[in-house]
């Protein structure tokens, strides 16, 4: 990206940053403090904080004022947090590092973890429905519940659960990554659009570049558990060597492949949008990222 844009990257990296930390210290004087430390050493973790950079802009390209469109972007990267937590756990992938360092239950024990998780996903609710923009609330609750729960993210997890003693198709393996990776990444940019005010036709081009977008992200990601160095990644390499992943499917020249078209047919729906700069260079580097 090139200087400009790097600054918008770092402004809403920075804003969000400030913003999760105001929230974590809401409840310092509660008597169950331990679970808010849980929870805030996941959460203030950092990360790409894609989510609510995309957000952010999606509520700017509407012509909203993308600075209250915060709790939006918050309850998201909260709902993701949650699901990070989660996934670590022995039950599940049975990690013990995240973002460089310990993961949650290694630090807490495996039932702070678990509830910190679940304080997160149900804290997230309370804080998008304190949005200060006049939006269709209904609507917002409902596109951020359908992407989290069972149509989504979860029931996107409860397939990879599954899949694990045998070999997928593609079209399980589309399945599968369009609901654990995409569907957040749909509902950061559909509620962007929520939060700017903006159109039906809007939200369907959001959507679009958001589907797109998350099965670049991902088929990256498979790429990177193979290429990718663990320093640079914060987490171990290979653990994914056994799982349904792109790259079992196709092998790495046609994911680098797939990784440009998906790309490519991202950015195509922008066009009814003004000034897509922004949302076209983060599509471009999240094809080449290396963590």
């Amino acid at each position: 990206m090139n200087p400009t844009l790097d600054d918008r990257v770092r402004e809403y990296r920075e804003f969000i940053e400030a913003y999760l930390a105001e929230l974590a210290h809401r409840f310092d004087g509660e008597p169950q403090k331990l679970l808010y430390d849980a929870m805030d050493y996941s959460l203030l973790a950092g990360g790409k904080r894609l989510r609510p950079m995309l957000v952010f802009e999606f509520c700017r390209q509407c012509g909203g004022d993308w600075r209250k469109s915060a709790p939006f972007a918050a309850a998201l990267e909260m709902v993701h947090t949650y699901s990070l937590i989660h996934d670590d756990l022995p039950c599940m992938d049975n990690d013990s590092y995240r973002r460089g360092r310990l993961t949650n239950h290694k630090v807490y024990g495996e039932g702070i973890a678990v509830l910190a998780g679940d304080a997160l996903l149900t804290d997230a609710f309370g804080v998008a429905a304190s949005i200060e923009l006049d939006v269709d609330m209904k609507l917002a609750i409902s596109v951020l519940a359908q992407n989290a729960g069972s149509f989504g993210m979860v029931g996107g997890q409860v397939l990879d659960i599954l899949s694990e003693s045998r070999e997928c198709t593609e079209r399980e393996i589309l399945d599968i990554q369009q609901r654990k990776t995409g569907a957040l990444i749909n509902a950061a940019c559909v509620l962007g659009v929520i939060a700017g005010g903006g159109s039906e036709q809007q939200i369907a081009a959001a959507a679009g570049y958001a589907g797109a977008l998350g099965l670049a992200f991902q088929i990256r990601d498979d790429m990177l558990d193979v290429i990718g160095d663990a320093k640079e990644l914060g987490k171990a390499t290979g653990a994914d060597a056994g799982k349904n992943t792109f790259v079992r499917l196709y092998g790495l020249e046609k994911c680098e492949e797939l990784v440009e078209r998906y790309t490519r047919t991202a950015i195509c729906c922008l066009d009814v949008f003004t000034d897509t700069e922004f949302l076209t260079a983060l599509a471009n580097s999240l094809t080449k990222r290396t963590n």
